[in-house]
């Protein structure tokens, strides 16, 4: 059943927590994509598997996004990575004294933009992130919308504060000046990413929305020396094949 985080001066939060039965293990969380929700075929599927084999298990919709309060429109990176913190905050309980966690240490997947919001988190609470995995990780994505912007949309941001961006899957996304600006400043791609973590970068040769070489630049711009890059040959940008799962799953175990 879905639960909802009720914050003040903030949008509520969607979220399902699971507990796990063997508490050896860590806690699994899982970050969606940009204008995607705690419903996709990644985000359920994992659900189920973290069932049988005994992990903790954490999904949610950040603001303005499936179920949360709050609008997409009116939205940002900052306000998503506060979003994740205090989902995380909630369902790992800390030390009121220390600000330790209570419970089993947590790994994270992150999908497309989730993969952006992951390190960032990580970054912030590498005290508890035991493991990062990146799903078509996207950091940095923002900067790709203002570099490919047309002379139409440019001109559109500039006199409505917002442009239209086309999709496969829905309308055309209003992308605002305030996304841009604060995508700007969550840049990671341009220095050192300061995570000594384990890292694994799960990335689909025919990703039309990710170029596979941003793997490449991930692995690049990471201090820690624990990092691989699997290639999926024929995966896309969703990678939610039987066959992508399969690997994810097997990624996590071996982590």
């Amino acid at each position: 059943m879905t639960q909802f985080l009720i914050r003040e001066n903030a949008p509520k939060l969607a979220y399902m927590h699971v507990e796990g039965e063997n508490k050896d293990k860590p806690t699994i969380m899982f970050l969606g994509g940009f204008r995607s929700d705690m419903e996709g075929t990644k985000a359920t599927y994992l659900e189920k598997w973290c069932e049988i084999e005994g992990y903790g298990y954490i999904r949610f919709d950040y603001r303005g996004h499936g179920k949360s309060g709050g609008a997409f429109e009116e939205s940002c990176i900052s306000e998503w990575i506060q979003d994740a913190q205090d989902i995380l905050d909630h369902c790992v309980k800390r030390d009121p004294e220390t600000g330790e966690a209570t419970k089993t240490p947590v790994i994270l997947i992150g999908s497309s933009m989730g993969g952006w919001i992951s390190l960032l988190l990580a970054l912030k609470q590498s005290e508890i992130i035991q493991a990062l995995i990146g799903i078509a990780a996207a950091p940095d994505f923002t900067s790709w919308m203002e570099r490919d912007m047309t002379t139409q949309q440019y001109v559109q941001l500039k006199d409505q504060g917002f442009f239209d961006l086309p999709n496969d899957y829905d309308e055309p996304y209003k992308i605002t000046q305030k996304l841009l600006d604060d995508g700007r400043d969550h840049s990671l791609l341009n220095g050192e990413i300061k995570l000594n973590i384990p890292v694994r970068l799960i990335q689909g040769k025919k990703d039309t929305a990710v170029p596979w070489q941003t793997a490449e630049k991930i692995k690049e711009a990471l201090s820690s020396t624990n990092i691989e890059i699997i290639y999926r040959a024929e995966g896309d940008h969703s990678l939610s094949t039987p066959e992508d799962l399969a690997v994810l799953c097997d990624v996590i175990k071996k982590l």
